[in-house]
């Protein structure tokens, strides 16, 4: 383990030499102070002041390894761990085409505020993508029409750790603010899920074409869930691709889900 040492002398008589050993990590370690004492060559100094002086070091050697024991504590805190299920699904249509968490297990309830989604991709065909999402980053992340009921943050979360201000949790605008990413925590049984865009049969993604949005999404510059989680060319994945999905955990700096996810059809 590697160790940081601390000085500390005092300039008066020569009386006293010290040094302090701190760990430079570990939450318990330790730190091991070790003095000297040398006879003056005043010989008209009371050994009183050498005891005197004793005191106020080790109080100083106290205070100081007080203070950087505090900053590792502060600087280690603990990951907790997650474990969850992916699938990201592009059929080319809006109905089947979908983005879906499934928490098996936590250590504890991670709120989502805490969290980062990282997403990272190269298609077949060499094109590359992915998007960062967080409670606060490109707030509103997800826009989907002109009004507040079509602008939200995404992942949207369903099931346990979703607590709604109304009467259930709802699966089309508008959503409730308690399920909004930031709002909610994750524990076993929650599930974050996001479609691409819809209208109707003539409008929205894979409408009149596949794999493509509909004039009225790209006029308007809409970003659809899938957009925010995934970046905004998403479109161009396919059935086999693979997707990178990392959750890092902002307070510990931590990845605590890694995943290569294989898009589906």
């Amino acid at each position: 383990m590697t160790k940081r040492r601390i000085f500390i002398s005092l300039d008066i008589t020569n009386l006293i030499r010290c040094v302090i050993i701190v760990p430079q990590s570990g939450k318990n370690s330790k730190g091991v102070m070790m003095c000297s004492y040398e006879k003056s060559r005043d010989a008209g100094v009371s050994p009183v002041v050498g005891v005197m002086l004793m005191l106020v070091v080790v109080i100083i050697i106290a205070a100081v390894v007080s203070a950087f024991a505090g900053g590792l504590a502060k600087t280690s805190e603990k990951a907790p761990t997650l474990a969850m299920d992916v699938m990201i699904k592009n059929s080319g249509s809006a109905l089947t085409s979908y983005i879906l968490f499934t928490v098996q297990s936590t250590s504890d309830p991670i709120p989502t505020k805490d969290l980062k989604i990282i997403t990272s991709w190269t298609s077949g065909k060499g094109v590359t993508g992915g998007n960062t999402t967080s409670a606060t980053l490109n707030y509103p992340n997800t826009r989907v029409g002109d009004d507040s009921d079509h602008q939200y943050q995404s992942p949207l979360g369903f099931g346990k750790g979703v607590s709604v201000t109304g009467i259930k949790q709802n699966t089309s605008t508008p959503y409730d603010p308690g399920q909004m990413y930031g709002n909610y925590t994750l524990t076993a049984g929650t599930s974050m899920k996001n479609s691409a865009w819809y209208l109707s049969l003539a409008e929205g993604y894979g409408y009149p074409s596949p794999y493509s949005y509909s004039d009225t999404y790209i006029t308007n510059s809409y970003i659809d869930g899938m957009s925010a989680i995934l970046g905004g060319n998403w479109n161009a994945t396919r059935p086999g691709d693979i997707i990178s999905v990392k959750i890092l955990h902002v307070p510990s700096g931590k990845v605590i889900f890694s995943k290569d996810v294989a898009v589906t059809g």
